[in-house]
Order: C-alpha cells, then structure tokens, then sequence
C-alpha cells in the first residue's frame, strides 16, 4: 500500500515538473496547448473513494494553477474530470467488472478500451479550460478548434507516455 501511494506522489511530481518545465515553455502554435499532468488523474486506481479524487483533482489543478498563474481554471477542469471519471468509469466498465485497487491502463483493458476511457476525460478538461480561459462565446469556433487540436495532443502523449512507462508482459 505504502508503495502504491510512493509510486502517485512520483508520478504526480513527474508530471507536474514536466508539464511546467517542458509543455508550457513548448510553442505549438496559437491552437495547440497540451496538458499532460491530467495522465496522473487518469492513473488514479479505479475504486479510488469520489471524495478523494475529487480532492486529489482539485489539489492537482491548484498545482498548475500556481505555475501557470491562472487561478482556478486548471483546478476547475481537474474537479470536473473527476466528477465525470467514475459515471464514464461505470458506462465503459468491462462485463465482469473492475478489480480492487485496478488502475486503468492499456496493458489491463487494451488500447481502444484506453482510449475511449482517456479521451472523453480529456476533452471534458479541455473543453472547460479553454472555454473558461476564453470566457466568451464570440470566438466559439476558434476554442473549439482549440480544445480538439490541444486534446488530440494530449491523447497521443498519455499514450506515448503509457507505452514508455508500461511495464513488459513476463512468459510466466
């Protein structure tokens, strides 16, 4: 268990720091911003308690949020990704089921499960970010550009991410 909590708090000061470091000093032009710290509230254990991961989330956004000197918005996108986390977690679960302690992954569920799983949650984030950033509905389409674009690119490096850090099957 101690392990398990060691293994979040590496991941989440690994994603913090690359995201502060690297990402938000990473030009990609106007349309294109990703966030690759929201792998960690992927990561979290399916049957993490909602009070927690909301906390978790919430903890997690104020982060960035200190970084990138954007109050609240990083914090709100994250509480909304763990609120809608365990209901898209209930529609997309598998027949029999989720293991306890299961953390959601491509080696445990397979690649077009991920996906689904990690795209609708990082659009969500997106979706609210931006929109709160912008926080005017004139350039609707311009954002909307934006949160496609920046969560396609989110995607393919929590993907990226997973397979590099993804641990090979043993013949056993």
């Amino acid at each position: 268990m101690i392990l398990l909590i060691l293994r979040h708090i590496l991941r989440f000061i690994v994603l913090i720091t690359v995201q502060v470091i690297i990402l938000n000093n990473i030009q990609l032009g106007t349309f294109i911003n990703p966030f690759l710290y929201v792998l960690f509230l992927l990561s979290l254990p399916v049957q993490l308690p909602k009070g927690l991961l909301l906390l978790v989330a919430f903890l997690t956004g104020l982060t960035i949020d200190m970084f990138q000197n954007t109050p609240g918005m990083h914090a709100s996108a994250c509480v909304l990704l763990a609120f809608v986390r365990p209901t898209w977690l209930r529609i997309i679960a598998p027949r029999d089921g989720y293991e306890t302690d299961v953390e959601p992954s491509i080696r445990k569920f397979g690649f077009p499960w991920y996906l689904a799983y990690a795209a609708l949650l990082i659009f969500i984030h997106h979706l609210l970010l931006f929109f709160v950033e912008v926080f005017r509905f004139s350039e609707f389409f311009d954002t909307l550009l934006r949160i496609l674009m920046s969560s396609a690119l989110t995607l393919l490096l929590v993907v990226i991410s997973h397979y590099l850090t993804m641990k090979p099957k043993s013949n056993m």
